[in-house]
């Protein structure tokens, strides 16, 4: 028999290729981090011999999931503002809480706390637009979760940085210090159109291609960003990313809630990707993403929770039903984003808008092992007639049993192994009465 390190038998195996696949009694055998093999549960238990063996009799395995746009640290801002529109929510509640708080203390600890939930509820990767991305980056490691870690760039001086000079040679310095942690990647993070000028968007096309990574941008998330660009610049703000030469296979534009045809081309010829971030799209009343639309023109759609400050939570398995559920309503198709559609875009679509699709993303061998299972027999999810549908319509984040990164055992039967969950929580109480008294007296 084989030697191998993990073996892990489910009732069902969902490995998102070939697309809508349900496999049942099947195996995954892990070896070194990395997928060895997908095989029937009973030529698995005859091949191979692994120290550690995993029953999952009741559970459906599926790929890690991949969380393509998050604020981390700002988890612990949940809730500090809500039931407001955007720009009310950025302009008053938002900016002046970043600066009086954010600072590496908050980043790592905000983003410590967002990897544990994240881990809890299937995520294995997450890309990542905050301040002090040095500090996320050893949140990260500590949790021993996947990340992309965005090279922040915005117009306006900072505690992380002065000006867009300065936030490119830090963003610069930090990519050279994570490019040999095979867990860390990077992307060049401009906020958005409204705060970053010409000059550093041009620099960061230049950049983003000498260093073959994405370019992750809030692009098109209101009707008001829109119009404001055609007032200002007489343009809209793709077109204008177009013009200086950000529109690209690299491209990850955030929300896309505002498209027109024009848009559709440009980002179809491009290759680039979209990030999709319905709940927070619905709950700041940003606009809706036409998900259905940008399939049809064969643009690769990505699923994100957004920051927890305006979702309220990092559940990528519920941002999957929304998106299912809000795609058809958007669509007027019941047929529009199927079940199989959203676990893909929460899994190899995002792994693809990140550039690590030969990485992650599907339960492929010689992909990495990172894999989650989640119980689908309890009263709530029980008959199950199609355990992908299932997943994503009845299913919900607390079933989520054990998760793994790169063959890591890192939520075993519900309980994080990497982190101290009691600690976190303590150190996150503290951080709300400390920004809850200051919001108070305001």
């Amino acid at each position: 028999m084989e030697a191998i390190d993990t073996l892990i038998h489910a009732r069902w195996v969902i490995p998102v290729e070939p697309a809508g696949t349900v496999l049942e009694d099947f195996s995954l055998a892990v070896r070194d981090g990395r997928i060895v093999d997908l095989l029937p549960a009973a030529a698995a238990r005859a091949r191979y011999q692994a120290a550690t063996v995993v029953e999952l009799p009741e559970h459906a395995l599926i790929p890690g999931l991949v969380n393509a746009h998050t604020h981390a640290a700002m988890s612990l801002f949940r809730g500090l503002a809500d039931d407001l529109p955007l720009m009310e929510w950025l302009g008053k509640h938002i900016w002046p809480a970043e600066s009086r708080w954010v600072r590496a203390e908050f980043v790592r600890d905000g983003t410590l706390l967002a990897v544990a939930e994240m881990l809890r509820g299937g995520t294995t990767c997450f890309n990542d637009m905050y301040f002090f991305p040095d500090e996320a980056a050893f949140a990260a490691t500590q949790a021993h979760i996947r990340a992309v870690v965005g090279l922040i760039l915005i117009d306006f001086p900072t505690a992380w940085a002065g000006n867009a000079e300065d936030y490119l040679h830090k963003g610069l310095e930090v990519h050279d210090q994570l490019r040999h942690n095979p867990l860390l990647h990077t992307a060049f993070a401009p906020h958005a159109p409204y705060t970053v000028s010409d000059a550093p968007l041009e620099r960061v096309s230049v950049l983003a291609e000498e260093l073959d990574i994405p370019v992750h941008m809030h692009v098109h998330e209101t009707a008001h960003e829109v119009q404001q660009s055609l007032a200002e610049r007489g343009e809209r703000p793709l077109a204008r990313l177009h013009r200086l030469g950000l529109v690209s296979p690299r491209l990850l534009a955030v929300h896309m809630t505002q498209v027109e045809e024009e848009d559709l081309r440009l980002l179809a010829e491009a290759g680039a990707s979209v990030a999709h971030c319905p709940e927070s799209n619905l709950k700041l009343a940003s606009g809706f993403c036409p998900v259905q639309r940008l399939a049809d023109a064969g643009i690769n759609v990505a699923l994100g929770t957004d920051g927890a400050a305006s979702n309220n939570d990092l559940d990528l398995l519920g941002e999957m039903r929304t998106a299912a559920l809000l795609a058809k309503g958007v669509a007027g198709d019941a047929t529009a984003v199927s079940a199989a559609d959203a676990l893909r875009m929460a899994t190899l679509n995002g792994a693809r808008a990140l550039g690590l699709e030969e990485e992650i993303g599907s339960l492929v061998p010689g992909k990495a092992a990172d894999a989650v299972a989640v119980r689908l027999s309890d009263l709530e999810t029980e008959p199950v007639y199609h355990p992908l549908s299932q997943l994503v319509y009845a299913n919900v984040r607390d079933r989520v049993s054990d998760v793994w990164v790169a063959g890591r055992h890192v939520l075993k039967e519900g309980v994080l192994t990497t982190l101290d969950a009691p600690a976190l929580v303590a150190r996150a109480r503290e951080w709300g009465r400390r920004i809850g008294a200051a919001n108070s007296g305001r």
